[in-house]
């Protein structure tokens, strides 16, 4: 990556994080990054090609964070979700930037949106996957409801409702028999 790409993401990144991405304008993004608007266009075709950049990029993120979690099974499992609840506790948490863009990108169709889907998907293989690590036999059910669980953490860990993270964790796995 260039640069030029690199500023341009990380100014997207803190700002449609912090305060959206519909309320954010290329011209300020091109702005605070101090970069021309003819390398914007170089780089990104349109605002939409930088905000599936920007979730790409975060995916490959979280991706590398919550799979180098150590542990087997339950254990790995246990660990993403107290790294999930520490982030949602964090100074500057918002939610979660793919459920987010979820919100401002309503059609299923869209680009954003498959992103959104890819990311998701993955979380909820990557819960099927450490299940059977740990035995589980039928892991499809209990794989979606830890989805759903990490959906709950960043939602209510945005609205700063740390307590209701806490409970959610530890109910969602001990349901599962894990703890």
């Amino acid at each position: 990556m260039s640069e030029a790409r690199d500023r341009l993401l990380d100014t997207a990144t803190r700002l449609f994080y912090a305060e959206g991405i519909h309320t954010v304008g290329i011209d300020r993004i091109i702005a605070e990054a101090g970069i021309a608007k003819a390398t914007f266009y170089r780089h990104f075709k349109t605002k939409e090609d930088l905000v599936v950049a920007y979730l790409v990029r975060e995916y490959a993120r979280q991706r590398e964070t919550l799979e180098a979690i150590p542990g087997d099974g339950t254990e790995s499992i246990v660990g993403i979700f107290e790294r999930l609840g520490e982030l949602s506790r964090g100074p500057g948490f918002r939610g979660c930037p793919f459920l987010n863009a979820a919100v401002e990108f309503p059609k299923p169709d869209h680009a954003v949106r498959k992103v959104v889907d890819d990311y998701r998907g993955w979380f909820r293989d990557l819960m099927a996957d450490r299940l059977r690590a740990a035995g589980y036999a039928e892991v499809d059910d209990a794989a979606r409801m830890l989805l759903m669980t990490r959906d709950g953490v960043t939602i209510s860990g945005g609205v700063g409702d740390s307590e209701t993270v806490r409970v959610g964790i530890r109910t969602a796995l001990s349901q599962l028999g894990i703890r």
